[in-house]
């Protein structure tokens, strides 16, 4: 009898527990939150992300120049008409291709061959060609050169070279200096005629460039650019509710319109006046169940499809910068985590349509995904 009640307790005991074991797999999947695992960028992996921006800083062709030519002089090579800035398909890779360099060294100062690299960077940004470079946005018919996306990249840059303590950094710095001031001025002169946002995917991007600037300014205590920034951003997107972040990302985007925007209020909102707004216009983020799922590449070989790996990393970076010192949206940074590693492993294995300028975006992502 004692044997027969002992066995009906063991059964009874490892029934219980079984049907509590069955109930994970009664859940929806589409409901089950999946931890990923957070990317972080060593020493291996930055050497590797190094090699994409040196294989093309100083590679001429292919090149889009996106110029408009007012005479026949103004047809020039793209070495001849950007000294510095001429490699990596285009202006804007070219300089964030120099941001992606120096990023790694100052995270990195025993990064391979890191001697050689501020030899590279020395010899692109020297004195002569920043006033090459000056000139050419000087000319009749270049004033809205790259405005503002390029425009953002180049002040990024600066802002890199100010807080990284190094000689290199500050002849670099004293080198870019003409050209940092004048894309400065750009913007102050620019914004109060602007009088409403590009809320694109893409380059023109307005709330990604006022981000940028923003970070440039408050890092050098530039208070007009900054004061310039503030006023204009807060006019565009205050009253802003409900973004349509379902109908993201379009076919060839690389940036998110709601979460760019997202992360420039969270730069310039007090805590209590961004939760307001953010509640306002995207009120799902707050959802502990909320997901995005990442944007899908077909064919890394087109320059444009290829866009939707720089949508996942910079995704990641406006989450990251969202979620900052707010516990209530702590879970947008398993989204970001994601986010990442869906693309990083496929940017080392690009064609040059995305090898020229990815790296830089998974640098920024990692970047924010350290500071987290």
């Amino acid at each position: 009898m004692k044997h027969f009640i002992l066995f009906f307790l063991v059964v009874f005991f490892f029934s219980c527990n079984s049907s509590k074991k069955e109930k994970p797999e009664e859940i929806d999947q589409g409901e089950m939150v999946v931890l990923a695992e957070i990317p972080k960028l060593d020493l291996e992996q930055a050497n590797k992300l190094a090699e994409l921006p040196l294989h093309c800083i100083n590679v001429e062709y292919p090149n889009r120049l996106s110029q408009t030519l007012g005479a026949d002089d103004d047809l020039k090579t793209p070495n001849v008409l950007h000294p510095a800035f001429y490699g990596c398909f285009d202006w804007h890779s070219a300089v964030h291709g120099h941001w992606s360099l120096v990023r790694l060294l100052k995270t990195f100062p025993n990064l391979e061959n890191a001697d050689a690299v501020k030899q590279r960077l020395l010899q692109n940004i020297s004195k002569e060609n920043i006033e090459a470079e000056v000139a050419y946005f000087q000319g009749a018919h270049n004033k809205n050169f790259e405005r503002t996306y390029g425009w953002a990249w180049l002040l990024k840059l600066a802002e890199e070279l100010h807080t990284w303590d190094d000689a290199t950094a500050r002849k670099l710095e004293d080198n870019l200096k003409p050209l940092t001031n004048l894309i400065s001025e750009k913007y102050i002169e620019f914004l109060p005629k602007l009088n409403y946002p590009l809320r694109v995917g893409t380059h023109s991007n307005t709330a990604f460039g006022l981000s940028f600037a923003y970070d440039y300014a408050e890092a050098l205590n530039h208070e007009d650019l900054k004061a310039a920034i503030s006023t204009r951003a807060k006019e565009f997107y205050l009253k802003d509710e409900d973004c349509p972040i379902a109908w993201e990302p379009s076919g060839s985007d690389f940036l998110s319109p709601c979460l760019e925007e997202a992360a420039l209020m969270k730069r310039l909102l007090a805590k209590e006046a961004f939760l307001t707004w953010i509640n306002k216009f995207l009120p799902e983020l707050k959802e502990s169940s909320y997901n995005l799922e990442p944007g899908k590449v077909s064919d890394r070989t087109d320059g444009h499809l290829v866009h939707l790996d720089g949508v996942n990393f910079s995704r990641a970076w406006n989450l990251y910068k969202i979620s900052e010192g707010l516990p209530e949206f702590s879970h947008l940074e398993n989204i970001a985590n994601h986010s990442i590693n869906y693309s990083l492993p496929s940017i080392f294995e690009d064609s040059y349509e995305g090898g020229h300028w990815l790296g830089s975006f998974a640098i920024y992502a990692l970047h924010a995904s350290s500071e987290n």
